[in-house]
């Protein structure tokens, strides 16, 4: 009688954790592929050097994570330890970006995000995000005990949304003229981003 084997997906996952899969090969993985991307993009070291940005990538990716594999990190400096903190707030990130940029889709028809003003401005708040999130996470960060209140928060966001009413009812033609140059700058980001 043949016996069947159940795979169940957990066991699998757990056995790949004890084998160090979030420890050493995804943070390996993610630091390789980030790093020769920006070599392959920027072009530092040449043209059609790509033996040349595997190697670099692969030297500093294994300087990352061996250090972490051998316990030589500072206490609350591991590299590996913060990038494994940040990446599911960052992923919440991103699908909140990707949801707002669905809702716009379906309510703008065929709007373009990526160029002009709105993708300056979603580069320049994901990227400030992003950081906000990888400096709370390598302990860079410490919010005041006073704003972690709900109702404080609350009061924050009010004065804040009643001061952008109040500040877009009373502007004069002087503050539109200054934030030209802050539209040119988000426009030129979202350009970028589009190339």
């Amino acid at each position: 009688m043949l016996s069947k084997m159940v795979l169940d997906f957990r066991d699998a996952l757990i056995s790949l954790e004890e084998f160090g899969l979030t420890d050493v090969l995804l943070p390996f993985i993610l630091i390789f592929t980030i790093v020769f991307a920006v070599l392959q993009k920027s072009r530092i070291l040449g043209e059609g050097r790509k033996n040349f940005n595997v190697i670099v990538a692969l030297v500093i990716a294994l300087t990352v994570v061996i250090p972490h594999v051998t316990n030589d990190y500072p206490p609350d400096r591991d590299v590996v330890e913060i990038i494994n903190e940040s990446l599911p707030s960052v992923s919440i990130v991103i699908v909140a970006i990707i949801m707002v940029l669905v809702l716009i889709g379906v309510l703008g028809g065929e709007t373009r995000w990526a160029g002009g003003l709105f993708g300056g401005v979603i580069a320049i708040i994901a990227f400030l995000t992003v950081g906000a999130i990888f400096a709370n996470s390598a302990g860079w960060l410490s919010v005041p005990s006073w704003l972690e209140d709900p109702d404080t928060q609350a009061l924050i966001v009010i004065i804040v949304v009643f001061g952008l009413i109040i500040w877009f009812i009373t502007r004069e033609s002087s503050t539109e003229r200054r934030l030209g140059f802050f539209r040119k700058l988000f426009e030129e980001i979202g350009n970028w981003w589009k190339k």
